[in-house]
């Protein structure tokens, strides 16, 4: 029970997933039994089993195997302790994405410290903020140079101790901070590796091309710490650049890509993408944003050796808390797929429908609290699962499809209505390069859809868009304020709509009906 109400635990009869080697513990949350006891110990035993493997290569920049790696970062983190770090200081990590990142993070690790993963596109009161708030020890932000001294390594670490410290977007206030286990990491990584379909001796063979910044979880997390834990190799792209994206598919002979819709779909019409050679490729995620059957059609045809997948986590969760196999990503691309094997899933009803309600989450991946946040933690956390704020629909076979966040949904005089959803038709209508779909507070009706579009290269036709609406959306469903922006959408520094600002920003005309 969590405020009176009765939770809906989603059963796995129809889940995919392996569970094997997963157990319990007396609070009921599932573990992996066989894990190593920490990354330190992860890296270490594929610098003994792969030393001359290419561990991490940055594109137009350095490259390091494994044993380069471990030499480099021993050596950070002697630096570091020389510094009067001792265990458990926060160090906050500022290198753009590539080699002097990695070598952070894994010295800092190795110090016995905890990387503070630092958002490097806020400002500078944002990261002053964040500095303030993790009590950051030391900052290792260019110009300045990586420490170094005799090496040194943190051997007395386990799966229970804090790993590193990622932020979140904070989309709604201050970025929270995520404590994150080295057992969440690593965990993670396991769940990567059944989900997608990774063979345990994966090794060289896994080449990944890492294009989002290595702050956000799934970069560090699904990407870079995954390729670690299996022995292969994490090729960083310095900057988003589509022609260098395309053409490094083939140069580094990537076999592992994940990014969101967007990049996919701006990468696929780029003219240079004609003459790709995607033959390397055998695993394409995709998340962070829904996806239209359409496009998962063209990266099956783009990528026709790979299997192709979606993700859905959060930072909260070190990444991943459910997949969608590619067996299922055309017939079922709305969905985010089934329950990752280390989650639990369950339901906090919203309405009648017991299929519908805000998901909750469970599961050692997910962290157990907010850093010096106890208030959102109390708010979040409730006998052991985490409220995600996600209000999702699960069908008959167990699949979870998102249905918006718990704060957009739009009460129409008591009809439900999903502001993604409604976004979704309208990024299709004629004429819309962006939409956002927001609560219009009404008098009579309490709320009313209201949309905001900003127009592509021609001027938008609002009785087009209209009737665009009206031929996939319930007549309840359309908006009844539209407002036509000239500038983009305002956005956070990670790429997420800022709904609060835009409700700030709008000045809503007379509804169309």
């Amino acid at each position: 029970m969590i405020n009176g109400e009765s939770l809906i635990e989603i059963q796995r009869d129809a889940n995919p997933f392996a569970r094997t080697d997963v157990v319990r513990d007396s609070h009921g949350i599932a573990h992996y039994s066989s894990l190593p006891p920490s990354l330190v110990h992860m890296l270490s035993e594929q610098v003994e089993a792969h030393p001359e493997v290419e561990a991490v290569v940055e594109v137009g920049g350095d490259r390091l195997t494994y044993r380069d790696l471990w030499s480099r970062a021993v050596r950070v983190a002697g630096g570091l302790r020389n510094g009067g770090v001792v265990r458990g200081d926060r160090v906050a990590l500022r290198q753009p994405p590539g080699i002097e990142w990695t070598l952070a993070f894994w010295g800092t690790l190795m110090s016995g410290a905890v990387p503070v993963a630092v958002n490097t596109r806020l400002t500078k009161a944002e990261i002053d903020f964040l500095l303030r708030d993790c009590g950051a020890k030391v900052d290792l932000a260019p110009p300045t140079r990586l420490p170094d001294a005799d090496p040194y390594v943190e051997r007395e670490l386990s799966l229970n101790d804090l790993a590193a410290i990622f932020y979140t977007s904070g989309t709604t206030g201050n970025p929270k901070g995520v404590p994150t286990s080295h057992e969440a990491f690593l965990t993670n990584a396991e769940n990567a590796r059944r989900c997608f379909g990774f063979p345990q001796d994966a090794g060289r063979t896994l080449r990944t091309l890492i294009s989002a910044p290595l702050f956000h979880v799934t970069a560090c997390n699904s990407q870079f710490v995954t390729a670690a834990y299996l022995g292969g190799t994490s090729v960083i792209l310095p900057k988003l650049d589509f022609v260098t994206l395309i053409d490094t598919l083939a140069t580094e002979k990537i076999s592992y890509l994940v990014t969101v819709p967007a990049v996919y779909a701006l990468m696929l019409r780029n003219p240079h993408f004609d003459q790709a050679d995607t033959s390397m490729v055998k695993w394409v995620g995709y998340g962070g944003a829904p996806i239209t059957p359409s496009l998962v059609h063209e990266l099956k045809q783009a990528f026709p050796t790979a299997s192709v997948f979606n993700g859905y986590g959060m930072t909260e969760t070190a990444s991943l808390i459910t997949a969608l196999p590619d067996a299922f990503a055309s017939e079922h691309a709305d969905s985010v797929g089934y329950a990752v094997p280390s989650i639990d899933l369950a339901l906090l009803p919203i309405s009648n429908d017991p299929n519908v309600g805000e998901l909750l989450v469970r599961g050692a991946n997910v962290t157990k609290e907010y850093w010096n946040q106890p208030d959102g933690t109390t708010a979040a956390f409730v006998d052991g699962w985490l409220k995600t704020g996600d209000v999702v629909r699960v069908d008959d076979a167990g699949r979870v499809h998102i249905v918006d966040r718990i704060k957009d949904i739009i009460n129409r005089g008591g009809e439900k209505v999903s502001s993604i959803e409604v976004e979704t038709i309208l990024a299709g209508a004629p004429g819309v390069a962006e939409a956002a779909v927001i609560a219009v507070p009404d008098s009579v009706m309490g709320e009313k859809v209201g949309a905001v579009l900003v127009a592509d290269d021609t001027d938008i036709d609002l009785s087009a868009v209209l009737d665009h609406c009206r031929e996939h959306l319930a007549d309840f469903k359309i908006p009844q304020h539209v407002a036509v922006h000239s500038d983009p959408l305002p956005r956070n520094p990670g790429g997420k709509l800022l709904k609060s600002r835009l409700r700030e920003l709008v000045q809503w005309g007379p509804a169309f009906r």
